[in-house]
């Protein structure tokens, strides 16, 4: 599809070759091997699965490199080009015949999430489900009416205890449907495989947790 070009993300495709859509956002380091590798994983479950590139192909490897690059967007011009990338995913995926569902799902990481959640309030005529990993949104979400879930670590300077517990209120506040898994003994990036925090058993149990949601409600 012409609004999805090589070099602004990638799109993984079932078995099936149809299936419900699923954005997936990646977290302040790119769209790097893993992101590709969790939208292919995705895709075996059945999902049609766009990975957006919100740095246009730059990559970080580490934390210094990742806030660097992240403050490169922060500007009005990089947020923009950030917010249209969003609207003309949702709009190219809801046009795709491999897209099964009327509703796309959302799966985004740290900065990811707080993109993810920022789309679920912006589009909410779109996005239906809405899964974060160690990220919340402290801004206005009017409108959303996704289904959410979060997972989150114990131990996570990032996303404080305080932070998640707030925003728990907030979405119970919205009369949203929200659930919360808080992993002991985890830190920020506990999910993923190629960070030194990567936690295994929290992993698979976060994993299970978010293919049978997307799967419910999608």
């Amino acid at each position: 599809m012409s609004e999805m070009e090589p070099e602004h993300g990638y799109l993984a495709l079932p078995q099936a070759e149809t299936g419900p859509a699923v954005i997936l956002l990646h977290a302040w380091w790119g769209l790097n091997d893993y992101f590709i590798a969790l939208a292919n994983r995705l895709a075996s479950e059945g999902f049609v699965v766009y990975a957006p590139d919100l740095y246009n192909g730059e990559i970080a490897s580490t934390i210094d490199e990742a806030e660097a690059l992240n403050g490169m967007y922060e500007n009005d011009e990089g947020v923009d080009a950030i917010v249209a990338k969003l609207d003309a995913t949702v709009d190219a995926l809801k046009a795709h015949p491999a897209v099964s569902s009327t509703d796309l799902g959302v799966v985004g990481f740290s900065m990811g999430a707080n993109w993810g959640l920022w789309l679920a309030h912006h589009r909410p005529d779109a996005i239906g489900a809405m899964v974060a990993f160690y990220g919340t949104y402290g801004g206005n979400l009017e409108g959303m009416r996704a289904a959410f879930q979060g997972h989150y670590a114990e131990n996570d300077p990032f996303a404080p205890r305080e932070e998640v517990e707030a925003f728990d209120k907030t979405l119970s506040e919205m009369n949203l449907e929200a659930t919360f898994y808080v992993y002991e003994g985890t830190g920020h990036w506990f999910f993923e495989a190629d960070r030194p925090e990567y936690h295994a058993e929290s992993a698979r149990l976060a994993w299970e947790w978010m293919v049978n949601f997307l799967h419910e409600k999608l």
